[in-house]
């Protein structure tokens, strides 16, 4: 039996993104599990998701029929101050992420601090990802800000 032997090199990422939005920290938590969850979307189509609010909770998307794509498991959460997600996300390669919400709230803002962390054999497909965390991050302060004034 032939093998093909090829070295790769490990990459790494890290996305950064510090966010405040004119809302209550619960409103803003809950926006972040409805946006990564059921109202996922892409900016073609909606991409619903299912995410388990709670430790080793997955996050995965469920195309039906026992069809689907696992991109992570819950490894922290502390509501409404802390989300904390690992596992391969949208990557289809032996890689790794860890992303983290952490929020804080002062003065009637809730201070968002977004890191996405990843390393493996990164695709170059997988090269735009900060424009989908940033499409992510506009919904989430849209639908905090209008659950805020009760739209």
């Amino acid at each position: 039996m032939a093998a093909t032997i090829q070295e790769q090199v490990v990459q790494a990422f890290e996305i950064v993104k510090d966010e405040q939005i004119a809302a209550p920290i619960d409103i803003v938590f809950e926006a972040i599990l409805e946006q990564m969850g059921p109202m996922n979307s892409t900016p073609e189509k909606p991409m619903p998701m299912k995410l388990e609010a709670w430790p080793g909770g997955r996050w995965y998307r469920d195309l039906g029929d026992s069809t689907g794509h696992f991109w992570g498991f819950v490894q922290a959460i502390k509501p409404p101050s802390l989300l904390e997600i690992c596992g391969p996300l949208f990557m289809s390669t032996p890689a790794v992420s860890n992303i983290q919400y952490r929020l804080k709230e002062e003065n009637g803002l809730t201070h968002v601090r977004f890191v996405h962390r990843a390393m493996g054999w990164i695709g170059e497909g997988d090269s735009g990802v900060d424009v989908g965390w940033t499409y992510l991050m506009v919904r989430i302060r849209t639908a905090s800000e209008t659950k805020r004034d009760g739209r």
